[in-house]
């Protein structure tokens, strides 16, 4: 996955104030789209330190942290270690490179990382393989930001552009909504974060 290797040398210094404030902002907003998930099964997809999974842990039966990034890995299987979590798992995983033949979810969600990979439709394509039937996709990320240009991100998506990748994949019942504006959020920019829901 995209910019791994710079994950891989900030995971250590990674759960700074800014990114436990957006991660709790974030779930929030997942929270709002779960319905009866205490029996289901998540994946929180490109988890980093697991920031976002990790309150949302009591919304389901189990999450699996999955990540392409050892060293964030390391960071989320201490914290399952010291607080003792009985309903998590981490896996190491790159969805580009591997076939996810025995991964299958009821919820996958993923938060900002949906920017860090450069072919979209494919993983987004992948991701719909991994969900059981009705399952829902969760994506929390920037709208599209203009005044971010980065050789290492994509500088936010369009949400029309975006739900007729998703149209085309197969994805339906596709819910989008702007939740959250912030200062200096994405790249040093003042943007804006959207979830989008979309069911198998």
């Amino acid at each position: 996955m995209g910019n791994t290797e710079k994950f891989e040398m900030i995971a250590d210094k990674y759960d700074t104030p800014e990114r436990i404030e957006i991660a709790k902002v974030s779930s929030g907003a997942i929270r709002h789209y779960l319905v009866d998930a205490k029996s289901k099964n998540a994946i929180d997809f490109g988890c980093g330190t697991g920031l976002v999974g990790m309150n949302l842990l009591d919304e389901f039966q189990s999450i699996l942290f999955l990540d392409t990034s050892q060293n964030m890995i390391n960071q989320i299987k201490q914290k399952i270690t010291d607080h003792n979590i009985k309903n998590a798992d981490t896996l190491y995983f790159d969805i580009e490179k591997e076939e996810p033949s025995d991964l299958h979810a009821d919820y996958i969600f993923m938060a900002q990382v949906l920017l860090h990979i450069p072919d979209v439709e494919f993983v987004l394509s992948k991701l719909f393989d991994v969900l059981n039937e009705g399952g829902h996709l969760l994506i929390v990320d920037f709208n599209l930001n203009e005044k971010v240009v980065s050789d290492l991100v994509h500088n936010g998506f369009d949400p029309k552009e975006l739900i007729d990748i998703m149209t085309k994949i197969g994805y339906k019942d596709i819910q989008f909504k702007t939740f959250y504006h912030g200062d200096k959020i994405f790249m040093g920019q003042d943007a804006s974060m959207f979830i989008l829901d979309a069911k198998k």
